[in-house]
């Protein structure tokens, strides 16, 4: 069966022996927006016209972008690069997100925000898949611009490197 999850109490109704994480999408125009820039969704339920739940099976790795304003300005810009853990694996908690996840980087403020979805775009421009991206380089990402430098930019020769240590680790 599948998970029930009640993201407003923080509990879910377990069926969640369905090993998903499930990450709860909001989208009020101007007002409240929460997407996934990249990741393979495993399923997807609509709930209104307003919010969706988009599940992901363990190892997948996904960008889930936060965005939220009021008559004042913005009151959050945060992106954050999870990977889905498997059921029972250590994780962190991340709001929206159940169980949580295994965070590779997380960045607050637009300008922040703004520079890690240019370094996705680059990515793309590439040909590769942001989500087979190794999980070192996003943790570059977030360690570079966290002290306020600029990170490497990711390259084919990396990408190649890391596929071909995939293919030999145990």
């Amino acid at each position: 069966m599948g998970t029930v999850v009640d993201f407003r109490s923080g509990r879910s109704a377990i069926h969640a022996m369905d090993g998903l994480t499930h990450v709860e999408l909001t989208w009020v125009e101007k007002k409240i927006e929460y997407w996934i820039r990249f990741g393979s969704a495993a399923r997807e339920k609509i709930l209104d016209r307003h919010r969706r739940i988009v599940s992901f099976r363990p190892g997948t790795v996904f960008a889930f972008v936060r965005w939220a304003a009021n008559d004042f300005g913005t009151l959050i810009s945060r992106i954050d690069i999870v990977r889905a853990v498997a059921e029972g694996e250590a994780h962190q908690t991340l709001p929206f997100v159940r169980p949580g996840g295994d965070i590779l980087l997380r960045s607050d403020g637009w300008p922040r925000v703004e520079r890690v979805l240019q370094m996705i775009d680059a990515i793309e421009q590439l040909g590769i898949d942001p989500e087979a991206v190794s999980a070192d380089h996003w943790r570059h990402v977030h360690n570079r611009l966290t002290a306020g430098q600029e990170p490497r930019a990711y390259t084919l020769d990396l990408h190649r490197a890391h596929l071909l240590r995939r293919r030999v680790q145990p």
